[in-house]
């Protein structure tokens, strides 16, 4: 299974999630999965990838030219492939269309993007792909609950709670992505408007 995965590209983030998010990559791999990513080398992204590469993994890195050209980010150097488009919005299409899977580790304001953008096609039906959150700390929980007062306000269907999963633990997430069904669901069992 090729797994997208969303998160921090910050190199100031606490040793803790770094340790984390790298046994989760050591897993990915080691059960046989390969990694699709924004080609970040620090931060939550970097983790990932240098835990995929320590268990013999195959990694895909997309990141837009730019990035590298005004050195917004250092690219991790170890991708199998890495892809440079010229747009952010090329780069997560090139992702999404590459991934069996989504998972969103701890990031900021790019991950709760992409995140967004990846629930809201699966609500509108254009995927039907899992998408797990890593609830590393607690870290998502303030995020969850505002989901759950959208919902209970009536701005957000119930079902849509249940178009990801969100979890801290490991082996529940990987059981969640490697034995996830399809919902089949239509866009009017999804959205009112």
């Amino acid at each position: 299974m090729r797994l997208c995965v969303y998160g921090a590209a910050s190199s100031s983030i606490n040793q803790e999630f770094i340790d984390k998010v790298e046994q989760f990559g050591f897993q990915l791999a080691k059960k046989g999965h390969s990694l699709v990513f924004g080609a970040g080398k620090n931060g939550l992204m970097g983790a990932t990838a240098r835990g995929v590469k320590k268990a013999g993994g195959y990694i895909l890195g997309v990141v837009p030219k730019f990035f590298d050209e005004q050195t917004i980010e250092v690219i991790y150097d170890e991708c199998d492939e890495l892809i440079q488009p010229d747009t952010m919005r090329e780069r997560k299409k090139i992702m999404e269309d590459n991934a069996d899977a989504f998972v969103v580790v701890p990031g900021g304001i790019g991950t709760f993007e992409e995140f967004f953008e990846i629930l809201t096609l699966k609500q509108l039906c254009r995927h039907d792909k899992p998408i797990v959150i890593y609830n590393l700390q607690g870290y998502y929980n303030e995020l969850y609950a505002m989901l759950e007062t959208a919902t209970d306000k009536k701005f957000l269907r119930k079902d849509c709670l249940e178009l990801f999963k969100i979890c801290d633990d490991l082996e529940e997430l990987f059981n969640y992505l490697e034995n996830y069904k399809p919902t089949n669901r239509s866009i009017k069992d999804m959205k009112d408007g």
